[in-house]
């Protein structure tokens, strides 16, 4: 494998905007169930249209059409809720995952503040949003680590109403894992639906499902333009994309390591594994390591991440360690491994990544699970600008403004002549408007030009 170093390790490292590539076998499928080469966009659009104009008619259409089968209702009862059971050691493990992530989450202040002071009183008050719908991927695996991830923080940040959408099997069952979950987090409302039609029910509302104001979590192509689709009439946590992991390592990593975090992310469809190190010797042992390792693995896993690691894998030489983290902040990363002799030094030069995972028993895939912070982290170089999912997707923030008289005379000159120039008389002439009936503002206060 090719191992990059200087300007070509930049180049490959510095990611620009494109669309998501289309597999052939996508449009093919397209053309069997439409009739016609149909992009995943126009599919999309008719999907949302339909269920627009026809609510819970179109849902049940378009889930026969494209899982199989005819639901006898989309909400799963609250009976069926009650009902799901797991093995006692998943049940402790998802109850270990709940509380971990609910108490990393407590700890993100989740009140504003309003201070009053000489000048009168400025604040924000921070309010949950009414209802939030998260979608939990289920196609090719019941993703349940995702509900967890995302129904919580929304819990947290006091929503009082969350409601679930996840495809179930072709019988139309839902893992009972997903339904034992949402029980234990304190979810009522689960509806079998995925896809596009799952985000415009939420989108749009329909007799059975609720409209929400904002739809949180991942999913597949069409999940992902859907979302992307119905964002303005909600609000979206992010258009989440294929998974990432860079691992920067020098030479004091195990080799056995660096290969087992990168095929952790390389096992997800599309994924894309960057190692950075700063030892040639190293970044030749991971590659003898990775290939023993893709060989150990159960199929169809080791075909998915072969695949990450033949077509996406990069391996990056780097000089220095801090020429490794220029190229992480250049990469931007949805997960960064820092697997050095002391990696919390290098913790300070880090400033773009989804999450960051310190010291060999740190794992990134331990993230994924119960480490505390969520999963559902910014894809594709949105690291850049964007977030993990936190309290604060779920939160509206308004502003509190109560300026007193004194005040008002001291700083409302400046505000009336930034509004001329802006060429707002209405605005100017407002703010005057207080100076002449309580007298402040001094001399020619109250009078306008032009």
């Amino acid at each position: 494998m090719n191992i990059l170093k200087g300007p070509e390790a930049r180049r490959a490292l510095q990611r620009q905007f494109s669309e998501i590539p289309v597999p052939e076998s996508v449009l093919e499928r397209n053309e069997r169930l439409y009739g016609e080469r149909l992009t995943p966009e126009q599919v999309v659009e008719r999907i949302l249209n339909d269920v627009k104009a026809r609510g819970d008619a179109a849902l049940y259409d378009w889930t026969e059409r494209l899982d199989g089968y005819r639901p006898q209702a989309l909400e799963v009862s609250a009976e069926e809720l009650e009902a799901a059971t797991v093995a006692p050691e998943l049940l402790s493990a998802l109850e270990l995952a709940i509380s971990r992530v609910r108490a990393f989450y407590r700890q993100q202040p989740a009140h504003g503040f309003l201070e009053h002071g000489p000048d009168g009183a400025l604040g924000q008050l921070i309010r949950p949003l009414s209802r939030v719908g998260v979608y939990v991927p289920g196609g090719l695996a019941p993703l349940v680590s995702t509900l967890i991830h995302t129904a919580i923080p929304a819990q947290v940040a006091g929503v009082p109403e969350i409601i679930v959408t996840t495809p179930p099997d072709k019988h139309g069952n839902i893992h009972p894992a997903i339904l034992v979950a949402a029980r234990l987090i304190g979810v009522s409302r689960v509806f079998r639906l995925g896809g596009a039609q799952a985000i415009g029910a939420l989108a749009y509302g329909t007799d059975s499902v609720p409209g929400v104001d904002k739809i949180a979590g991942p999913g597949n192509l069409f999940v992902v333009i859907a979302k992307r689709m119905v964002f303005g009439q909600v609000g979206i946590e992010s258009l989440p994309g294929p998974t990432e992991t860079l691992v920067l390592a020098d030479d004091s990593a195990d080799p056995r390591y660096v290969a087992a975090d990168l095929l952790a992310q390389a096992e997800h469809l599309g994924a894309e594994p960057v190692l950075v190190s700063t030892s040639r010797e190293l970044l030749v042992a991971v590659q003898a390591e990775l290939n023993g390792q893709l060989e150990a693995l159960p199929e169809p896993n080791r075909s998915w991440a072969r695949d990450s690691v033949e077509a996406r894998m990069k391996i990056v030489l780097a000089d220095t360690l801090e020429e490794g983290l220029e190229l992480s902040n250049l990469y931007a990363p949805e997960h960064l491994c820092l697997l050095t002799r002391d990696p919390w030094a290098l913790l300070g030069g880090v400033q773009r990544a989804g999450g960051v995972f310190v010291g060999e028993s740190s794992m990134e895939a331990l993230g994924d699970y119960l480490a505390g912070p969520s999963h559902v982290m910014p894809t594709g170089g949105t690291a850049r600008f964007m977030s993990p999912v936190n309290v604060r997707d779920f939160q509206n923030i308004i502003s509190v403004v109560g300026v007193n008289a004194a005040t008002l005379g001291r700083i409302g000159p400046a505000a009336a002549l930034l509004a001329r120039t802006e060429g707002l008389e209405a605005h100017a002439r407002a703010i005057e408007s207080r100076f002449q009936q309580s007298g402040e503002g001094g001399a020619g206060a109250g009078t306008a030009e032009g």
